[in-house]
């Protein structure tokens, strides 16, 4: 295919790199992600030059001719050096080879010429370089025939694969990664060649891992990732739990689903509408423990009793093991997880007004989230009790607009608190304050007394009465900025 690449880089900035490269007597190229980019027609603000010389040099001598704010960085150890510009970054780098010792994915960095530096690239597809050169302004250089593997949606590595890939292990993760993002194949000698050195993903820090794994998360459709994680024997030692998940027992003629795949389908289900990882992560990991939760059940068949529990407590230990924030961004998805049957088993039954308040008292801000990952568990082949769910579904949310706009329960306190409570009675914080408490937040919940302040005081009154406390102080309705009105939803 021809393909005129000069008019992509015949601009300003590009001719002035040029310019810098020709003041130090060096050549230069754009190389990589910024032109396979151009042959896929998507925006890039990246864009990795390469040069026969010194990139902290050339780094420089741009930098000294750019007008206006800049930010520069320069990373002497590694010979490189990056340019923020108006919204661009630009990374500088020497042509280089590289060689590795096996217990490590740090190689050996030397001077190279240009070609040096592809036969270092990760994809072929990642290998094409433009020159930036005033001889040969824009000229293509594509010596692994790049260009037709994007043609051909082909993932495939420059050199043999097995010594790409046992080279720096990290490469495996990006394969993959390239072809959930760009919905790519990946080569089978490549493919196989993961499975063959799959073993060596134990080298590569679970950060650089874990990066790779997010940005599959947030492709179009990860499912397709992790199934190809699964394929070629990474997944087990990535996250071994997700593994478990696979298969499908039978016993007198009943299986369960597999739900490795149900699983997949959920977590694309929830990227079809939502750009949230961490509700991504939550939808990965909702049914986590139904391997340790399957039983048997005579007359029942398949159960999976109390897996959103168990799952629940299983978030923090794989957050830790793959180096994810302990932090809210866990416990929401901890949340989530012990969450997720709840609406599920409402639009089963009778939805009652205290199943809701509760409901919404326990999922709080993250009501709308929890009904995404809920609607996007619905899975089943049979098509009458999807159609149902569903049905019974809208009821749920609707059900949720009603007492949320009546009750205010999103991020709920109940009108007594503690404070209340204790100078009311003349009593000092301990059990008989929190029993009364916990009683109020029931009888509100339940619909026995109204979300306001007259009727859960006069209800603790009654309490405090039927356990022979004394009303020592009358107190007067505290503002309080939770009760004010509703939060506004996005059910």
């Amino acid at each position: 295919m021809e393909y005129d690449f000069k008019k992509h880089i015949d601009n300003p900035l590009f001719r002035m790199i040029s310019q810098s490269c020709k003041e130090l007597g060096v050549r230069g190229y754009v190389i990589g992600g910024y032109v396979r980019d151009i042959l896929l027609r998507r925006k890039s603000n990246d864009i990795d030059i390469v040069t026969v010389g010194s990139g902290i040099a050339l780094a420089k001598k741009v930098a000294s001719h750019l007008p206006g704010n800049k930010e520069v960085k320069y990373y002497g150890a590694f010979g490189t050096a990056m340019i923020k510009y108006r919204g661009v970054e630009i990374e500088f780098v020497g042509a280089r080879r590289e060689s590795y010792d096996r217990n490590s994915r740090k190689p050996v960095v030397e001077d190279g010429t240009l070609e040096d530096d592809q036969n270092r690239r990760d994809f072929t597809i990642n290998a094409m370089a433009i020159s930036i050169n005033e001889d040969d302004f824009g000229a293509f250089l594509d010596p692994f025939d790049g260009m037709s593997d994007l043609e051909d949606l082909n993932i495939r590595t420059p050199l043999d694969p097995d010594i790409t890939f046992s080279d720096d292990p990290l490469r495996m993760m990006r394969a993959i990664r390239f072809a959930t993002q760009l919905h790519f194949y990946i080569d089978p000698d490549a493919f196989y060649s993961i499975a063959r050195n799959a073993e060596r993903i134990k080298i590569v820090s679970m950060e650089r891992i874990t990066d790779e794994l997010n940005k599959i998360m947030m492709s179009s459709r990860p499912s397709m990732g992790f199934v190809l994680l699964d394929e070629c024997g990474l997944l087990k030692y990535i996250l071994p739990q997700l593994t478990l998940l696979k298969g499908v027992e039978v016993i007198h003629g009943r299986g369960h689903k597999d739900n490795f795949y149900h699983t997949m389908q959920v977590l694309d289900q929830v990227a079809e509408v939502s750009d949230n990882l961490w509700l991504r992560w939550a939808a990965l990991l909702h049914d986590i423990a139904k391997p340790q939760t399957k039983r048997w059940e005579d007359g029942i068949g398949w159960t999976f009793h109390g897996h959103e529990f168990k799952g629940s407590k299983m978030v923090p230990k794989i957050f830790g093991q793959l180096k994810l924030p302990l932090n809210e961004k866990m416990k929401y998805v901890e949340k989530l997880v012990l969450l997720h049957l709840r609406p599920i088993v409402l639009a089963e039954d009778i939805v009652t007004d205290s199943a809701v308040r509760r409901l919404l008292f326990d999922a709080g801000d993250d009501i709308d989230d929890l009904m995404i990952l809920c609607n996007a568990d619905i899975t089943s082949k049979n098509e009458e009790k999807v159609k149902q769910y569903r049905h019974n579904f809208e009821i749920v949310k609707e059900k949720l607009k009603e007492i949320e706009a009546k009750d205010h329960l999103r991020n709920w306190q109940p009108p007594i608190d503690g404070t209340s409570i204790m100078e009311t009675f003349g009593l000092a914080e301990g059990r008989e304050v929190g029993v009364i408490k916990n009683a109020i937040r029931e009888a509100i919940l339940d619909g026995v007394i109204g979300n306001n302040f007259e009727e859960a005081y006069a209800f603790m009154k009654r309490l405090g009465a039927e356990q022979g406390l004394t009303v020592v102080k009358e107190i007067e309705a505290p503002v309080i900025a939770n009760n004010q009105g509703p939060v506004p939803s996005k059910l």
